[in-house]
C-alpha cells in the first residue's frame, strides 16, 4: 500500500482526489482503523468499511460522500467495529439495514392499524400529510432525536405548541408501532420534552352573548346560522352537529341519538325547546338529504364552517373563541347554574368506559332540566327568544326579526 492510498481524511483532500485511469483506487484513513474510501473512473466517491472476516476481505458500504461527511463516516465505522467486538455478524447487520422500512412503510402499518381502533385517524392522516411526509423515504434509524426535536420547535413556533405536541405523540405512537415491522431501534421521541399547555376554558360569557345573538341573526347563511345555533344549544361535539343525521332525531320525544362519538358510545342527548323550534324549521324546508346541515360535498353534509365562524366573530366583535368553545358555554352555564358535573358530564356526553355506570343510572329528566335551564340563560343573557324557528333580539325595546332586518 503505497502513501498515496493512506491519508487522514478530510473534506478538502478528498475533493481533491481525481478520478483514477482506468480501475477505481481505494484509500485508506490514517486516523480511523477499517475506513476507506474508493474512488472510481466516474469520479463517484463511496465510503466503506474495509475487514478482514472469516479469513477472507470484506467492503462493508458506508454511505456516498460528500452525502455522507467524514466525520459522520468515522462514526459508522467505529459503530460496526464496536458491534463486531461484541459478537455481533456486521455482514447481517448490515444487510439488514438496507432492508430497514422507511418511514412512509411504517405509517402505512400505522395507517391501516388507526382505521381499525381511532376514531381520529383522519387527523393523523392530515398530521402525517403536512409535517411528517417530507420523511417519507427515510429509514427509521435515520430520523434522529435531534431531527424530531427541531421539527416540534419549528411547528410549535409556527402553527401552535398544541399542534406541535399532537404530532410529537403521533410520531411516537408510530414508533412504538415499528415492532410490528421488524423495528428494533431507539424511538426518536423518547425524552422530547412536550410544550406546556394551558387547559383551555373559553366560554361565551354574559357580556360576550348579546353581540354574538346580534351577529347571528344578521348572518345571511340560514344553514350556517342554524348549524352554530344547535351547536350551542345540544353542546354536541362539531363534528357531530356537522353530520347530525334525520333517521336520529326523534322531534316528537325531544331528543338526538348521536350513534358514531368520539369514545365509541352513543350518546342521546336532549332537544331543548329553542332547538327543536330550529330543527322543526328545518325539517319543514328539507329536500332529499338525510342529513340536517347538508352540502354538495363528497360526505353529504356540512363539513368546514371556519370562514362563516370568523364572519359571525368579527361582526360580533369576538376574540378568542373557537367553534368548539359552543360546546365548553354550554357546559359552563350549566356549572354556573348549579349542575352537577355527572348531569354537566352527560349532558355533554363525556362518556367513557370507566364512567358509564355512573352516567348510565342518571334518568334524562334532571339532565334535560339541566340543559333546559342553562340554555334559558343563555338566550336571556343574549337578550333573545325563539318564534317559528327564528331568532328574535331585544334591540333597544324594540323586536326585530331575521325576517324585518332587511325591510
Amino acid at each position: 500500500m503505497d502513501a498515496k492510498q493512506r491519508f487522514s481524511f478530510t473534506k478538502r483532500g478528498i475533493e481533491a482526489l481525481s478520478p483514477p485511469v482506468g480501475q477505481r483506487e481505494y484509500h485508506y484513513d490514517e486516523k480511523t482503523e477499517g475506513l476507506c474510501l474508493c474512488v472510481t473512473p466516474n469520479g463517484a466517491k463511496t465510503f466503506y468499511l474495509y475487514k478482514w472476516l472469516d479469513g477472507q476481505p470484506v467492503r462493508i458500504p458506508l454511505g456516498k460522500f460528500p452525502i455522507l461527511s467524514v466525520e459522520n463516516a468515522r462514526d459508522a465505522c467505529r459503530k460496526l467495529l464496536g458491534l463486531h467486538a461484541q459478537g455481533v455478524d456486521i455482514r447481517a447487520a448490515r444487510q439488514a439495514a438496507r432492508h430497514e422500512h422507511n418511514l412512509n412503510g411504517l405509517w402505512e402499518h400505522w395507517l391501516e392499524y388507526a382505521k381499525a381502533h381511532k376514531k381520529t385517524w383522519a387527523e393523523d392522516q392530515r398530521k402525517y400529510n403536512a409535517f411528517l411526509k417530507p420523511w417519507a423515504a427515510r429509514r427509521l434509524s435515520g430520523i434522529k432525536k435531534s431531527d424530531v426535536q427541531a421539527l416540534h420547535t419549528r411547528v410549535g413556533k409556527e402553527n401552535g405548541q398544541y399542534l406541535a405536541n399532537r404530532l410529537l405523540d403521533l410520531l411516537g405512537a408510530m414508533y412504538n408501532k415499528a415492532r410490528d415491522i421488524g423495528y428494533t431501534g431507539e424511538n426518536p421521541t423518547a425524552g422530547i420534552k412536550k410544550f406546556r399547555e394551558v387547559k383551555r376554558d373559553r366560554f361565551l360569557t354574559g357580556d360576550e352573548l348579546p353581540a354574538f345573538f346580534k351577529a347571528l341573526a344578521a348572518e345571511k347563511n340560514d344553514l350556517l346560522r342554524d348549524f352554530f345555533l344547535i351547536a350551542l344549544l345540544v353542546g354536541a361535539r362539531r363534528s357531530n352537529v356537522q353530520a347530525m343525521a334525520w333517521a336520529d332525531i326523534d322531534l316528537d320525544n325531544a331528543y338526538w341519538r348521536i350513534p358514531e362519538t368520539k369514545s365509541g358510545v352513543p350518546v342521546v342527548v336532549p332537544l331543548v325547546l329553542p332547538a327543536l323550534a330550529i330543527l322543526q324549521t328545518r325539517r319543514k324546508a328539507r329536500k332529499d338529504s338525510p342529513y340536517v346541515f347538508p352540502s354538495f360535498g363528497k360526505s353529504g353534509h356540512l363539513v368546514e364552517p371556519k370562514s362563516a365562524w370568523k364572519r359571525i366573530c368579527t361582526t360580533a366583535g369576538l376574540s378568542g373563541v373557537r367553534i368548539h368553545d359552543l360546546r365548553r358555554s354550554l357546559g359552563s352555564w350549566q356549572a354556573m347554574g348549579g349542575a352537577s358535573l355527572p348531569i354537566i358530564g352527560k349532558s355533554l356526553g363525556h362518556t367513557q368506559v370507566k364512567t358509564t355506570a355512573i352516567y348510565a343510572r342518571l334518568q334524562m329528566d334532571p339532565v334535560r332540566t339541566s340543559v333546559e335551564s342553562a340554555t334559558t340563560a343563555i338566550m336571556q343573557a343574549g337578550k333573545v327568544t325563539m318564534e317559528d324557528g327564528n331568532l328574535v333580539i331585544d334591540v333597544t325595546n324594540e323586536k326585530i326579526t331575521e325576517q324585518e332586518k332587511g325591510n
